[in-house]
Order: structure tokens, then C-alpha cells, then sequence
């Protein structure tokens, strides 16, 4: 497929499993109830988009970049953003469901999770420094080794093995 640039596009109520989206660079573009679930979208860059109510679950996201991107009230089970393009990794979270999710050996320092799910998900050797964790549900969520300095864990309980705590 032929890469392609879009920018400023509001994208709405597409199954992008019937329709495959163009694999390329997407910037300041708005995904409103779209479907990607199971999509393929490797080696995809998107930039300062917004995903609001869309299905982003089990997409696969092989050196896909992310850069300041938000997240509001999307699906998005097992996602492994471990296979993302690391460089200028960038998203914020609120009302999502990211049960299963795998961020292993990440660095999304100051990325903001807010009233989500993240059931299970497995943060293991990841930087997430400066986090904040504001009203999330991180049941067996793994986080081993993980580097929690500065991290801010509002309304949450959970004990810790194995990871950096300073002034968490």
C-alpha cells in the first residue's frame, strides 16, 4: 500500500476492517466510533490525533508511532505498544478499557491513564515516571521493575514488588 499524508480530518463511524485505512503519516486527525479492531496498523504515524469511542482492540501496532495522542473512552484490549516506534512515544488515557494491554520495556514517561481500566495489563521494566493514575482500575496489573518515580497513583491501592517507588 502507498503511503499517504492526511491532516485535519475527521474520521467518523468507519469499520476500518472493511475499509482498510492508508498506511502513512496522520496528523491532527479526529477517529469518532471507529472500529479498528484486529486492523493492521504498522508502521502508521500519528500525530496530535484524537481516537474518542473507537474499538482499537488486538490492532496490531508493529513501529507504529504515536506522538501526543489522546485516547477517550476507547476499547483497546491487548494492544502490545511494546512493538511501537519508541521515539517520541506519546499518549494520554481517560475512560478507556486497556485490560491485557502490554507496555514491557517501554518509556512513556509522563503519560496520563484517567478513569480506565487497565486489568491485567503488564507494565513490567517500563518507565513511567511521572505518570499519573487517576481513578483507574489496575487489577493484576504487573509491575515488575517497573520505574514508578514521581509516578501519582490517585484513588488506587495496589502493592508493589520489584520497582522503583521514589517519591511515588
Amino acid at each position: 500500500m502507498k503511503n499517504g499524508y492526511t491532516s485535519d480530518h475527521d474520521f467518523q463511524n468507519v469499520i476500518f476492517s472493511d475499509q482498510p485505512l492508508q498506511t502513512g503519516e496522520y496528523e491532527n486527525c479526529i477517529f469518532r466510533n471507529c472500529s479498528f479492531e484486529y486492523a493492521d496498523l504498522s508502521d502508521f504515524s500519528l500525530t496530535d490525533c484524537e481516537f474518542i469511542g473507537c474499538n482499537l482492540s488486538m490492532a496490531k501496532l508493529l513501529k507504529t508511532a504515536f506522538r501526543t495522542v489522546v485516547f477517550k473512552e476507547c476499547k483497546m484490549f491487548g494492544l502490545q505498544f511494546n512493538d511501537c516506534n519508541g521515539f517520541g512515544l506519546s499518549f494520554t488515557f481517560d475512560g478507556c478499557a486497556l485490560n491485557n494491554a502490554v507496555f514491557y520495556n517501554t518509556s512513556v514517561k509522563k503519560t496520563v491513564f484517567r478513569n480506565s481500566k487497565l486489568i491485567e495489563t503488564d507494565f513490567a521494566e517500563c518507565d513511567l515516571s511521572n505518570s499519573v493514575f487517576k481513578n483507574c482500575d489496575l487489577s493484576g496489573a504487573i509491575f515488575d521493575r517497573t520505574n514508578l518515580e514521581k509516578a501519582d497513583f490517585q484513588n488506587f491501592l495496589q502493592l508493589f514488588h520489584r520497582s522503583s517507588l521514589k517519591q511515588a
